[in-house]
C-alpha cells in the first residue's frame, strides 16, 4: 500500500508536470508549484528542497511512467514487431498522456540543449536512452535477418526520433489531425526501407 507521503508527493509531481509541459521546467518554480497546487511553499521544500531537485524529481516521474507505458509492453516482442510495438505505443502516450502541455521531454529538450549542469544531462540521458532502445531493436531485427545487413542501427532510431518530432510539432502546435495517421505512415516506409531482400 503506498503511504500517505508518497501518495501527496507523486499527486505533487503531476501538478508539477503539467506546469513544466506548458511553461517549461525553467518556469517550474516552488513558488509557482505552491500557487497552483495550494500547497505552501514550506511543505513543498520539505519535499524536494530545492528548484533543481523538483525538476529532476518530475524528468525523473516522466521517465518512469514513460518507461511504464512505452517501453515495458515491447518487451515480450523483439526486432521488427518490438519496434512497430514502440512506435505504435509512443504514439499512444504522446496522444493521451494527459500533460497539458504535451510531452514535457520534447519541452525540455528545446529548453535545455543549449545549457549545462544535472538538469539537461538528465533530459539527454532520457532521449539518449530511448534512442538506444530503437537502436538495439534494430539491431535485433538485422540480426534476425528480418532487416538488410548493411542498416545502421543508429542511423534508424535518429530517423525514428525525427519521426516522432515531427508527429509532437504537426500535432501539438499546428493542430494537423492527420499526424497520428502521417507519423504511422512515415513508420512503416522506414520499416520496409530497412527489410531484408528477399
Amino acid at each position: 500500500m503506498m503511504s500517505k507521503g508518497k501518495a501527496t508527493r507523486d499527486q505533487i509531481l503531476r501538478q508539477a508536470t503539467d506546469l513544466a509541459s506548458v511553461g517549461g521546467l525553467e518556469g517550474l518554480t516552488i513558488g509557482a508549484l505552491a500557487s497552483h497546487s495550494g500547497m505552501s511553499k514550506s511543505g513543498l521544500f520539505a519535499h524536494f528542497g530545492s528548484k533543481e531537485a523538483l525538476q529532476l524529481a518530475v524528468l525523473e516521474a516522466v521517465r518512469t511512467e514513460f518507461i511504464f507505458e512505452v517501453v515495458a509492453p515491447a518487451r515480450k516482442f523483439t526486432g521488427r514487431k518490438r519496434l512497430e510495438a514502440l512506435s505504435e505505443n509512443w504514439l499512444a502516450w504522446a496522444s493521451t498522456n494527459g500533460y497539458v502541455g504535451g510531452c514535457p521531454f520534447v519541452a525540455a529538450a528545446v529548453e535545455w540543449d543549449d545549457r549545462e549542469g544535472p538538469v539537461r544531462d538528465a533530459v539527454q540521458d532520457a532521449l539518449a536512452l530511448w534512442q538506444s532502445y530503437l537502436s538495439r531493436a534494430a539491431q535485433q531485427a538485422i540480426d534476425a535477418g528480418e532487416f538488410r545487413t548493411d542498416l545502421d542501427p543508429a542511423q534508424f532510431a535518429f530517423d525514428a526520433y525525427a519521426i516522432e518530432l515531427g508527429f509532437h510539432n504537426g500535432h501539438r502546435l499546428m493542430g494537423q489531425t492527420d499526424a497520428a495517421r502521417w507519423t504511422r505512415a512515415a513508420f512503416v516506409r522506414l520499416i520496409t526501407d530497412a527489410l531484408a531482400p528477399h
